[in-house]
């Protein structure tokens, strides 16, 4: 049987312990209040120097720095010699709003006229604009009589891969048909490309440059792929004319050449406009012959 000192030694451990415990409690407790206080501390500076290098203490507001509204990707004109380096256009300060009439006139007559929209395909329309103003389309073929139905042109070097030293992706492009019922017909719907559509066209498809499209008949595929850029105003008479014109082989096995050469003698882009895009159905105009 243990000795009453023995207990006495016993119990005056067990408070002793209890003691350790609760000023390890307390300690640690203080610790957590500590961390906790430094940390409100350490976010509020945060906060105030955020604040502060943003400019909410200035006494006028700091202008935000401007966005990218196009970028574009540097292609290799030394491995590709079909590409014609003539710089690249500002990828800042694009307009996105309103219209710029895109003027073409060619040795089939003319002049055609077109709308570039310049909130659905700003991109597009920068890059047509920025070329127009180095000359770029100009005294150019129109390559191509599209099985599809379209006109393209814009490759100085009449290969179908050429264009400028560098590209920019899709914008755009129209959302796929949406599939019906078995049981019922599906429902009418308009061409993803109507006549007289502007689109931009790449090699490959989806890196786009200087090569476009004007459609002469309603093209509706069961995948669209090429950005739409704008709409002709007139001179849709012309494109049908061109379109109606023979077509020979163009060395690759395919009858798309234009037996007689279609030259753009000059292609021009106006100031924006700001009125809205136009959606009547492109005009056609007088041919001069």
């Amino acid at each position: 049987m243990a000795s009453s000192r023995d207990r006495q030694r016993k119990l005056a451990r067990a408070k002793l312990d209890r003691q350790l415990a609760r000023r390890a409690a307390a300690v640690k407790r203080r610790r957590q209040i500590q961390a906790g206080v430094g940390a409100a501390v350490v976010l509020a500076l945060i906060v105030v120097g955020s604040a502060w290098a943003l400019g909410a203490f200035d006494s006028e507001p700091k202008k935000q720095a401007a966005e990218d509204t196009c970028l574009w990707t540097p292609q290799d004109a030394t491995a590709n010699t079909n590409l014609k380096d003539v710089g690249t256009p500002p990828t800042t300060g694009l307009p996105t709003t309103g219209t710029r009439t895109m003027t073409v006139t060619t040795n089939q007559g003319g002049p055609i006229t077109a709308d570039l929209d310049l909130a659905a395909a700003p991109c597009g329309a920068a890059s047509i604009s920025f070329l127009a103003g180095k000359s770029f389309y100009d005294n150019t073929k129109c390559h191509e009589i599209t099985t599809e139905g379209a006109l393209r042109c814009g490759d100085p070097s009449g290969s179908g891969i050429g264009g400028p030293a560098y590209s920019f992706y899709n914008e755009n492009v129209p959302t796929a048909p949406e599939a019906s019922p078995s049981a019922s017909p599906a429902p009418a719907q308009p061409p993803a490309y109507p006549k007289g559509t502007v689109a931009m066209i790449g090699n490959p498809p989806g890196s786009n440059g200087s090569q476009f499209l004007i459609f002469f008949k309603d093209f509706n595929p069961p995948t669209p792929g090429y950005t739409i850029v704008g709409k002709v105003t007139g001179g849709l008479d012309v494109v049908e004319k061109i379109g109606a014109l023979p077509t020979v082989d163009n060395g690759s096995g395919a009858k798309v050449k234009p037996k007689t050469d279609v030259v753009i003698q000059s292609l021009t882009v106006g100031e924006p406009n700001a009125a809205p895009a136009a959606t009547s159905a492109p005009a056609a105009s007088p041919s001069a012959g």
